[in-house]
């Protein structure tokens, strides 16, 4: 919007400024228009009195009355100024081929600058893309991230199953340990029957001689609680064993749970890890974006540079089109100043013909004066007629006098108008080229800062290039981490299975 409005108002002073110049030269053409019907009017009066006796008897003196050396310095005054002008001429035409020369220049600088935009708008592109890439590299870690989140969750869960199935073992070796101790109890108590029975035996043999049949059956009964003392004694000793594969069980499902137990913490320590690493690849990349957002601000204000200079760049040709057309009309001018010198000097051969011819007559008109005074002289006097002749005669040659010097003073003043005005035109013509010239410089400067520009923004897409490299190598580093973690996961998952296995084994020898 702003830039807008200061297009706006720069063309509405443009405008101005040039209807200011065409009212100026409208005011000049208008001036030269009313010169030209001034020396139009003169020579229509000089036409219609030229060819008068008493005009010609003028041109016939009149040479006598100016000499020959200011006609001469008039001629080498108009020489000097035919002379002036055209080296002025010669300096405008080398100052327009300098113009064209450096407008096509600039023209190449401007063709330059766009390759140059065109080339980073391409850089642009090939760093948009890679962030693309990275945002995609970015969502496919998260959802790595996200798995491996799952999986250690399951791993979790499972771990808390093993615990619970720990502590179920833990409680079936306390009721074996109950049983164990409830069969030591009723080997105990056996113990307390062998003795009593063998106290008993021992009685009954001292009896023995009496009691042949008891002795009988007491063997009977002897043998059968040596045998069930027997069976007891297996069982405990199954028991026993049952209990030491029991405990080794357990020591190894101990091991495994603090193996698991160690699993577990090292998955935490690289999930941890692999927070921060996703957390400084988010920082990354929104570092990135925001360089990107950078790069796309100063390749829109490069574009608004390159429209301004373009638009300066059309003013200028402008400018230029108006110079060469002021060229044009100057070099009119001096050739119309030079048609002009050419019939002044023509003038000047023809009045130096008739000074030549009036020398002649005047000599002519001596004589006829001399002769005629001869006469008068003879005569006596002259009349009143001839007195009255001569003072009208004297009289319009008077007059014809008068106007030929004003005619002379119009003549001098149109030449005066037209040096005027070619020096105005050179001045304004010398303005014009330093005004270019001053505009040459500021757009100079301002390619020159362009080119900073440019070169800054050359260093940021080769830093956002170290950041993509940089982002890679994470990138792939985490790939790695989180390839070693699956691999981790999948032989803590094979622990698992082999401890599932072996606690189903247990638990079918239990039953």
């Amino acid at each position: 919007m702003r830039d807008e409005r200061l297009s706006r108002i720069i063309t509405r002073i443009q405008a101005r400024a040039r209807g200011q110049l065409m009212r100026l030269e409208f005011k000049k053409i208008v001036e030269r228009r009313d010169a030209l019907l001034v020396i139009q009017w003169n020579l229509r009066a000089f036409m219609g009195v030229k060819n008068w006796p008493w005009m010609k008897l003028y041109f016939k003196i009149k040479p006598l009355l100016k000499s020959a050396e200011t006609e001469k310095e008039m001629q080498q005054n108009m020489k000097e100024e035919y002379g002036r002008l055209k080296d002025a001429l010669e300096k405008s035409e080398s100052r327009r081929k300098e113009l064209e020369e450096k407008m096509v220049s600039m023209l190449q600088e401007k063709n330059d600058l766009q390759l140059q935009v065109q080339a980073e708008q391409d850089n642009l592109n090939d760093a948009e893309e890679r962030c693309d890439q990275l945002i995609k590299n970015k969502i496919q870690l998260e959802a790595k991230v996200k798995e491996l989140t799952e999986r250690l969750e399951d791993e979790e869960e499972m771990n808390a199953e093993l615990t619970a199935k720990k502590r179920k073992l833990e409680d079936e070796c306390s009721e074996l340990k109950k049983d164990i101790d409830d069969l030591e109890l009723s080997l105990a108590k056996v113990e307390k029957e062998k003795h009593a029975t063998e106290n008993k035996v021992k009685n009954l043999t001292e009896e023995m001689a009496g009691l042949d049949e008891t002795i009988a059956k007491l063997t009977k009964e002897k043998k059968a609680l040596q045998e069930s003392h027997q069976q007891t004694l297996d069982d405990l000793q199954a028991e026993e064993d049952k209990v030491n594969t029991l405990t080794k069980g357990k020591v190894k499902l101990e091991q495994q749970v603090d193996d698991l137990e160690g699993s577990l913490e090292q998955e935490k320590k690289i999930r941890m890890d692999l927070e921060r690493a996703k957390r400084k690849l988010e920082g990354d990349l929104k570092l990135t974006q925001e360089n990107i957002m950078d790069l796309e601000n100063d390749k829109q204000q490069l574009e608004e540079k390159l429209k301004k200079k373009e638009f300066e760049i059309h003013q200028q040709n402008s400018r230029i089109e108006d110079e060469q057309a002021l060229a044009l009309q100057l070099q009119k001018k001096l050739k119309e100043l030079q048609a002009r010198i050419e019939e002044l000097e023509e003038e000047l051969e023809a009045e130096r013909a008739a000074r030549a011819k009036v020398e002649k007559q005047r000599a002519e008109v001596s004589r006829e004066l001399e002769e005629l005074s001869e006469r008068l002289e003879e005569a006596g006097g002259t009349t009143a007629m001839q007195l009255e002749l001569n003072k009208k005669r004297e009289a319009e040659f008077l007059k014809l006098r008068r106007d030929l010097e004003e005619a002379t003073l119009q003549h001098e003043a149109t030449a005066a108008a037209l040096r005027k005005k070619h020096a105005d035109s050179v001045a304004e013509l010398g303005e014009q080229i330093d005004s270019l010239q001053r505009v040459k410089q500021k757009l100079e400067k301002e390619k020159s800062e362009l080119k900073l520009e440019l070169d800054d923004l050359s260093a940021n897409v080769e830093q956002l290039i170290k950041s993509k490299v940089a982002m890679e190598k994470v990138s792939r580093s985490m790939e790695d981490q989180a390839a070693e973690h699956l691999a981790k996961l999948e032989e803590t998952q094979r622990v698992l299975n082999d401890a599932n296995t072996q606690r189903a084994k247990l638990q079918t020898e239990n039953g």
